[in-house]
């Protein structure tokens, strides 16, 4: 049994169901289990992680472990304090990018990584850590504008990143929770290739069949709303970063085709997978 937290997100849901495909059987933790529609044959169960009290019951027959940061945050010290003496032995976390091997703590971004990541490594599991820099579906973010009209209006235009297909990560993570080989590994993962803001808005409007438009505009004029993925108090750190990225060659990661033996996913790929969401409600 392997028990994913975050199962309705983004990489949880694709985690499940590639564990369920290739005949795992899978335990996702969720705050509502009737509103989950978790792929047939997963145990969808509910959690929550700020009652230690509950929290052994999670991982009743569990072997494995995939702590999604954003759903466990703060508390995993106590889901790995009940995991543990319940019988897991292996731990995947999803942590980010953003963090090195040197990391500067200051960063707000970085320093809500590195704590979680160190109770992992010291967890007494075989642990492997996964650090994704940017999401591909964090160009959700201009869903709103895209499904409005033509064009997106958004600061840093030429800053490039190499986005990541979700399904990917969750790739990576299936071969660390059921292969042998990936104890200590830390895993950088990116798409196959970096481009602009603007060249992604341009792949989103080719998979839609229509020609958008990016419009810079000044930083001084960016609110919270255009980054909704972003946490509180973050914006500012997120578009330092972004600043940062309109200046320098992005990192590019093999990680992906390495360790699962497929190429990475494109970022138009992405874009025809979630045309949808991009897509003008019918008049």
């Amino acid at each position: 049994m392997i028990v994913v937290t975050g199962a309705t997100g983004n990489v949880g849901r694709s985690l499940v169901s590639q564990l369920l495909a290739e005949g795992h059987p899978v335990r996702g933790l969720t705050r509502d289990p009737d509103r989950a529609a978790l792929p047939t044959g997963a145990e969808a169960v509910r959690a929550d992680f700020a009652d230690p009290a509950a929290l052994a019951a999670l991982f009743v027959g569990a072997t494995g472990l995939f702590i999604n940061l954003s759903a466990v945050g703060e508390h995993t010290p106590a889901v790995l304090a009940a995991a543990i003496p319940a019988g897991v032995r292996r731990v995947v976390m999803l942590s980010s990018g953003a963090v090195d091997d040197d990391p500067d703590e200051t960063n707000p971004l970085v320093a809500h990584h590195v704590a979680p990541e160190r109770a992992v490594m010291a967890s007494g599991a075989q642990w492997t850590l996964l650090r994704p820099n940017g999401f591909a579906v964090n160009s959700f973010q201009w869903a709103p504008q895209i499904r409005a009209g033509d064009v997106v209006r958004a600061p840093f235009a030429g800053a490039r990143s190499a986005p990541i297909h979700e399904a990917d990560i969750a790739a990576v993570a299936v071969r660390a929770l059921v292969d042998d080989g990936h104890h200590t590994a830390i895993y950088r993962l990116t798409g196959p290739e970096a481009f602009s803001n603007a060249e992604q808005v341009g792949i989103i409007g080719a998979a839609l069949g229509r020609e958008l438009r990016y419009e810079e505009i000044p930083r001084a004029e960016v609110k919270p709303e255009l980054f909704p993925h972003v946490p509180p108090g973050m914006l500012d750190t997120v578009l330092d970063a972004l600043a940062a990225a309109a200046a320098e060659e992005p990192e590019v990661s093999t990680a992906v085709a390495e360790v699962t033996g497929r190429p990475a996913l494109t970022f138009a790929q992405w874009a025809s997978d979630h045309a949808a969401a991009f897509t003008r409600p019918a008049a």
